[in-house]
Order: structure tokens, then C-alpha cells, then sequence
């Protein structure tokens, strides 16, 4: 969940201020590095949720404060548009009771958002959303959320250019950062050790690819037919502080898939401090180097706080929990829904992988390009389950072969190592491997859903309503009908 920040202007002080804090906390986490006891290799899953909120004819609806009031609930959170909402999974083990739990938790929220006229759907773009749904008038009342678009705009001194190629062409012009509230996604944690956090980030980075084309669920952006995981795309567009002359001169995306294979955590957040003005130049009164000399464990509040603006798809976090220090990478690659049974197919996957691919006597990272890396995650967003990606030792594939082939087997192996019960796993797997043997994702449901019935808005809106109703099912996609 983001931070919260007053409303306020940043002077040229604050940024020097900043730039100088941030650094000496820099040093300090680099001796941490070295010195401190971090807390590691505990087999727990988080994650965080974000939602859409419709009406009762599947249109947005900008009612998340009413909504959020309804639950009551402090695991629940504005996210940036007033049509979206956010829960917070508080670490735990994987098992049937985490599926259980988020299941839970939802219906709760759904019952509650009935109340003032609100209606939760999970998937990585709200199909019925129209540019005139996202304008600054419908960021959500949270100051944190303005202050970030007038930094955004401030930086790149003109409008959002969105273009997006892909079935259909969008080519169009924001004012405000909100489009980037039509990205719904499911972030995953996973806790892990200074020594183990790069190889666990590059395994990350590896498997983006496989992860988007089995799980792609964004084909529709205002009105039009686009990628398969068109919300990568939008993502990367809705919050770009660059004009095209600092694209040409090569300055870095704030949403940034990285150029390197990493040795190091400390790695991502130097990259972060030599390559991005600061957005949001907030200094706390903590002396990170006077606790950590004291025997204390810095929150370090302001390398944090620069860490959540740049949008890493693995990102590092480093966070403090009962005085212990420990580090986590974030999984952001896989958009919301369809059903909470694919989330946790989705999840089960990830962390599967990442029991397994980490410890390899030759790492994946060691023969594969970092380049070929991306290019496997753009491919996945532009073409989901048709997407042909590369893998050392098959060369280019189909997506669902290498998953099928390769992927899943090393995944059961790292949920037995996880000490997942073997009929749950078998059941999570098995929604993924339904996927790739159907051809059958959120994103081809919803196209092959539209076109039957004319492609306008009218076929979104009903296709939406569909949507929801297999949704409360907790039915897996695969075995969706229309």
C-alpha cells in the first residue's frame, strides 16, 4: 500500500535535502548489508489485491470512499482512481486457508459494497472504462495521489502521450496520471535473505514472460481490442516523467523491467538513487546512521519512499517488522482475477517456481540474455497464450509448451518443497495447465466473449456483468462459457 503524504509545494531545499538523506541512507543500507541480522526464509505468501468497483450495469463507479467506509476494514485502501480499491494479505503460509481467507475477505467487501451501490470485479483493466472516466476530478480524495500528478506532469512539462498498437489502435492524450488507475494487478511477496535476494530477483525477472502469457487477463482499454496484458503497456505510458527528448537521450522509465542481471539488492537501490529524481521529496526527522550505530534497525522512510515511485515489475522492499530488518522481492507483472481460484493457480505457480529456479546448479540468468528476458515479457502482454517465447535449451516455443514442459514440473517441485499438500497443488497446477492445453485465459474469455456479440460498448458492458456473476463462482477461466 502506498504512503501517505500531506499536501504541500517542494522547494529547492527539500530536493537537496532529500538527495542528501537519501544517500546517506544508501550507505547505511549497504553496511547493513554487510553487518545486520535480517529475517529470512520463513515460507510465507503475501499479497496485495487491487479492485474495480462497478455499478449495477457493470459501468465505473467512483465510489471508493463510500465503499471503503461500508467495510470498515484498515486491510483495505483508496488505490489512485475513485473507481478502484486495494486489499493488503498479511503474510502466511501457503495452504487451502489462504485461498479460503482472500475468498472470505472479498465476499465481506462485496456484501458491504452492495450497501451504497458498489460492485467488486477483479481483472487487470475494467472492460466498460471510457477516456472520460479517467481525468484528475476522478483520482481518488488522497493527497498522496494529486501531489504524485502534479510531480508527474511538473517533471514531463506536457500531456500524456498513450499509444498502443494492437488488434485496435489507441493513440490519445491524458491530463492526469489516472490512467494508470485502469491497472488492476496482484502483487506477490516473498521474503528472503541479503545473500538470496539476487538470485531470487533474476529468477523473478526470467519467468515475467511465462507468468503474463498463462495469466493475461487486459485485452480492452476505452472501448478498444489491444494486447493481451495491455495494462503493461498503459502502466508504463501513464506514468513516464520523460518528454520524447529525454526518451531519445535514453533517460530511463520510472516503470522499468531494469537492463541487468543483478549480485546484489543493493544493486536496485543505487540504480534507483543514481538514475531518478526524487517525485516526492518528503524527509522524516530519523537519523538512519545514528540508530544503526546505536544498535537500532533505521525504518530509512525516505529510500523507501523514492523505491515506491519507480515501478520496478520485481521490485525490492525493505521494510522493518518488531525491530528486525528483512527484505522482500514484489512480484508486479500479473494483473487482478479472473476468479480468486486463478489468483492462487497464479500464485502457486510463482512461488512454486521460486523454491526451485533460485538453487539451480546453472541459474537460468547464466544462460539466458537479460534482453531476452524483457523481450519474453513483451511478447507475453502483446500475445498472452499465443506468444512464442525463449528458453535455453528449447530455443523459441509456443508459451504453453515451455510451461507445460518445463515450467510446471519445476513448479510441483518447489510446492513439495514448500510442503503444499500434494492434492492442492495438483488442483493450483492444474488451472494452470488447463490454460495452456484450452488456449484459455481471462484475456481470450473476455475477446472471444465481445466479438460474438458485436465488439461495441454494449457487448463490454454485457460481457462484464457475465464476468462478475463466473467470478462470485470461483470457477478457473478455463471452464468459463458464454
Amino acid at each position: 500500500m502506498g504512503r501517505d503524504v500531506p499536501a504541500l509545494v517542494f522547494s529547492r531545499e527539500d530536493r537537496r535535502k532529500y538527495r542528501d538523506k537519501i544517500r546517506r541512507s544508501l550507505d547505511v543500507l549497504a553496511q547493513m548489508l554487510r553487518e545486520a541480522r535480517f529475517e529470512f526464509d520463513r515460507p510465507l505468501a503475501g499479497l496485495e489485491i487491487e479492485l474495480n468497483l462497478v455499478d449495477e450495469r457493470g459501468e465505473p463507479a467512483m465510489k471508493n470512499a463510500d465503499v471503503l467506509a461500508a467495510i470498515a476494514d484498515p486491510q483495505w485502501a483508496t488505490e489512485l482512481g475513485r473507481f478502484n480499491v486495494e486489499i493488503n494479505i498479511e503474510p502466511q503460509p501457503l495452504s487451502p486457508a489462504l485461498e479460503e481467507d482472500v475468498r472470505a475477505r472479498l465476499n465481506h467487501a462485496e456484501e458491504r459494497a452492495r450497501t451504497v451501490g458498489g460492485h467488486l470485479m477483479l481483472v487487470g483493466i475494467l472492460p466498460t472504462l471510457r477516456e472520460s472516466d479517467v481525468n484528475e476530478a476522478t483520482l481518488s480524495s488522497n493527497p498522496r495521489y494529486k501531489l504524485l500528478n502534479e510531480q508527474i506532469f511538473a517533471a514531463r512539462g506536457e500531456d500524456l502521450h498513450l499509444l498502443i498498437e494492437g488488434v485496435d489502435r489507441l493513440d490519445t492524450y491524458a491530463d492526469s496520471i489516472t490512467p494508470e488507475a485502469a491497472c488492476t494487478s496482484v502483487q506477490l511477496h516473498l521474503q528472503v535473505s541479503p545473500a538470496a535476494f539476487a538470485d531470487h530477483w533474476n529468477a523473478a525477472q526470467a519467468i515475467a514472460g511465462p507468468q503474463v502469457a498463462v495469466a493475461a487477463n487486459s485485452p480492452y482499454l476505452f472501448g478498444r481490442e489491444l494486447w493481451r496484458e495491455t495494462r503493461l503497456s498503459l502502466f508504463e505510458q501513464a506514468t513516464d516523467t520523460r518528454p520524447v527528448e529525454l526518451k531519445e537521450q535514453g533517460v530511463r522509465p520510472r516503470v522499468w523491467f531494469g537492463e541487468r542481471w543483478i549480485t546484489s539488492v543493493f544493486d536496485l537501490y543505487e540504480e534507483n538513487v543514481r538514475y531518478f529524481p526524487a517525485l516526492l521529496p518528503l524527509c522524516e526527522d530519523e537519523d538512519p546512521r545514528a540508530i544503526f550505530d546505536d544498535g537500532g534497525t533505521p525504518e530509512m522512510a525516505e529510500l523507501n519512499l523514492h523505491n515506491g515511485t519507480i515501478y520496478r515489475w520485481n521490485r525490492p522492499v525493505y521494510a522493518v517488522a518488531n525491530g528486525v530488518p528483512h527484505l522482500r522481492v514484489e512480484n508486479r507483472v500479473l494483473p487482478a482475477g479472473p476468479s480468486v481460484a486463478d489468483i492462487a493457480a497464479n500464485a502457486a505457480f510463482y512461488y512454486g517456481l521460486m523454491r526451485v529456479l533460485p538453487y539451480a546448479e546453472r541459474p537460468i540468468w547464466t544462460r539466458m540474455s537479460f534482453a531476452v528476458a524483457e523481450e519474453n515479457l513483451r511478447e507475453a502482454a502483446r500475445h498472452g497464450i499465443d506468444a512464442r517465447l525463449y528458453w535455453p535449451g528449447m530455443g523459441e516455443v509456443p508459451a504453453a509448451e515451455l510451461i507445460l514442459r518445463r515450467l510446471l514440473p519445476l513448479a510441483a517441485e518447489g510446492l513439495d518443497q514448500w510442503g503444499l499438500d500434494p492434492a492442492h497443488r495438483d488442483r493450483l497446477l492444474g488451472i494452470i495447465e488447463q490454460r495452456c492445453l484450452l488456449a484459455r485465459t481471462g484475456a481470450t474469455w473476455q475477446v472471444e466473449h465481445v466479438r460474438a456479440r458485436g465488439g461495441d460498448h454494449e457487448a463490454l458492458r454485457q460481457m462484464t456483468l457475465d464476468y462478475i456473476d463466473r467470478m462470485h463462482s470461483n470457477a478457473p477461466v478455463h471452464t468459463w462459457d458464454h
